[in-house]
């Protein structure tokens, strides 16, 4: 009888040390009690009814850090607080992720994959705007459609303007990487043949002594009548009452050079342009016909 009674408390001790074992290699001296029944957890769900949010997810977070694998239900509070409070989408998804690797059976693990992605479109959202889901976005692309659309149009008229007053021009032009050349026939008549001037001892008077030709008979000029066939300019022509197309590299200045043998009166042209001419700086437009006063 005695026998039989050590025999019993040896199996007793036996038992209590295999239940200790079992503790430490959860991690941590006694056995976890139900997770519902941890007083972090409890505190948790308290502060979640007073509101306090912030304090709750803490709470929460303290029974996930304590416990380790062993808080499915903790991961799932602290995933809903973060979404639907804290706003935090993407840390949600993390202890939604926890809690569906822990219950993967759970009745509620489809809800909480409905969860993942909803926190996934609320992440969506903060990003960069989709420009085709922006109203006002698409607003801003159909203007510069619009605005671009009538700029192309003005650039056919002012092309086909061009080309008009190109075949107005008496000169052929020649279309050479995408500037307009003209074209210059070659003289028949030859070249005039050059002279050389050479100083003479009677009363000052030059000769003139063809340089191709050292033989032939020199000719002398008195002074007066080199003044009067010294080479002059050729004024350029009256411009009143013309009216110019405006080519490639037309300014006003230029306009005003090879009208008037000037660039001083660009101004005039224009003034007397000011209905097509905004300002004194506005680049002339191929095609556009200016006048000349």
């Amino acid at each position: 009888m005695f026998h039989c009674f050590r025999f019993n408390r040896l199996i007793a001790l036996c038992c209590a040390l295999l239940l200790a074992s079992t503790a430490c290699e959860r991690g941590g001296g006694l056995p976890f009690a139900a997770e519902e029944a941890d007083a972090d957890y409890q505190r948790g769900k308290q502060l979640i009814r007073q509101g306090r949010n912030q304090e709750a997810l803490e709470a929460f977070l303290k029974v996930v850090a304590r416990r380790g694998d062993d808080a499915p239900e903790s991961h799932l509070e602290a995933g809903l607080l973060l979404q639907q409070h804290i706003k935090d989408p993407i840390e949600a998804i993390h202890h939604f992720r926890k809690f569906l690797e822990l219950q993967p059976n759970s009745k509620q693990a489809d809800l909480v994959r409905q969860r993942i992605e909803a926190a996934k479109r609320e992440f969506a959202r903060t990003l960069p705007a989709n420009p085709m889901e922006d109203a006002r976005v698409k607003l801003e692309i159909s203007d510069r459609l619009d605005r671009l659309q009538r700029e192309n149009e003005q650039l056919k008229a002012e092309l086909v303007a061009l080309r008009g007053g190109l075949a107005a021009t008496p000169a052929p032009m020649r279309q050479s990487s995408g500037f307009d050349i003209p074209i210059v026939e070659p003289s028949s008549s030859p070249p005039p043949r050059p002279v050389q001037v050479e100083p003479s001892s009677e009363e000052g008077s030059p000769v003139i002594r063809p340089q191709f030709n050292a033989n032939a008979e020199p000719v002398r000029v008195s002074p007066g009548a080199r003044s009067s066939t010294a080479a002059k300019p050729t004024p350029p022509a009256a411009a009143s009452g013309k009216r110019h197309v405006v080519r490639q590299g037309d300014t006003l200045s230029n306009l005003s050079r090879q009208y008037y043998g000037t660039s001083a009166k660009w101004r005039e042209i224009y003034n007397a342009n000011r209905d097509v001419l905004k300002s004194e700086n506005e680049t002339l437009r191929l095609g556009m016909e200016i006048k000349i006063p």
